[in-house]
């Protein structure tokens, strides 16, 4: 029996991006008002068997996200300013990549071990230790959540954010994938990338644990040489709480996820949401053709074809 492929996306800027089982869609809301949806499709690199293993795939998954979110975004920024699209290359993409991990250990992983350093004699347990650095990597992650979340144009991201979530949340519950049906539904999903890195920062804690207090130097090296195998471990455990959620146990679990989730998503428009909508809808029927005269009925096929709006224009929440 094939597996159960699980839909999953990012926001960017002022739209959403869908990975499909085939295909990359972005779906970009243009100034004038119409939504540009492209599609392109996944590289062989994200798709082969090695994406299939456990603890092997959190990692592909990572680089994954990482690399097409980039270009993503990067895209969006184009539509979305009415902007002609430079190509970019791989050796850019993957600077650009390296760039983010190194001020993002820097930051989460450096800062928290040499500030734990400081109050070394009073930590004579490696467990006590590595709670303290967790605890002030948790801190620092909320204190970066909450300082961007101030931004204007972070705040239509986190709706954009929203939206991707309450769609997928849509579809997964078999919902007619229409504006005022979607938003009924939660903007938290288990299988977020808030979630994922939270389960990072808890699981390092354990991880890091096991080392005990070695020299610093090993210290530092560990924060970086185990990053691969806490970013597994952390894949694996986000994507066992997605499947089984009806556990009481995996639901508390994960309940801190979805809490912070609160710091990255806001409630979206209905406009926001037709954006996200449209990116799903198109990664649907390219894995599934035959779902094309469901997902586009004729009235919206002749909307497309004519540029008529055939619809009520949809008014943003209050």
């Amino acid at each position: 029996m094939a597996q159960k492929f699980f839909y999953g996306g990012q926001a960017i800027i002022e739209g959403v991006m869908i990975r499909g089982q085939k295909s990359l869609v972005t779906a970009v809301r243009r100034p004038k008002g119409e939504i540009c949806v492209e599609s392109k499709p996944v590289p062989k690199i994200y798709t082969g068997k090695l994406r299939q293993l456990p603890f092997l795939r959190g990692v592909i998954v990572l680089l994954e996200a990482m690399l097409l979110g980039v270009q993503a975004l990067m895209h969006s920024a184009d539509v979305a300013l009415e902007e002609e699209e430079e190509e970019v290359s791989p050796w850019m993409m993957w600077g650009m990549v390296g760039f983010s991990l190194v001020v993002s250990v820097a930051i989460f992983f450096m800062t928290p071990l040499f500030v734990t350093r400081i109050f070394d004699q009073w930590l004579e347990s490696a467990i006590l230790f590595n709670i303290v650095e967790g605890m002030i990597r948790l801190l620092l992650f909320v204190a970066y959540l909450k300082l961007i979340g101030r931004m204007p144009d972070i705040k239509r991201v986190f709706a954009y954010h929203g939206a991707e979530h309450q769609t997928i949340n849509a579809y997964e519950h078999g919902v007619k994938l229409e504006p005022l049906a979607v938003r009924e539904f939660s903007t938290a999903h288990t299988r977020c990338g808030t979630s994922f890195l939270l389960a990072v920062m808890v699981i390092a804690i354990a991880v890091f644990s096991l080392l005990g207090k070695p020299a610093l130097w090993l210290m530092v090296a560990s924060r970086i040489l185990l990053l691969p195998l806490i970013a597994g471990i952390s894949y694996e455990f986000t994507r066992y709480a997605a499947g089984h959620g009806d556990k009481v146990l995996v639901r508390a679990m994960a309940r801190p996820g979805l809490w912070l989730q609160s710091m990255t998503t806001r409630q979206p428009e209905l406009a926001q949401l037709e954006v996200g909508i449209a990116a799903l809808k198109k990664a649907l029927v390219i894995d599934h053709p035959e779902l094309e005269a469901e997902l586009y009925p004729v009235d919206v096929a002749v909307e497309m074809e004519t540029g008529l709006n055939v619809e009520p224009e949809l008014e943003p929440l209050t």
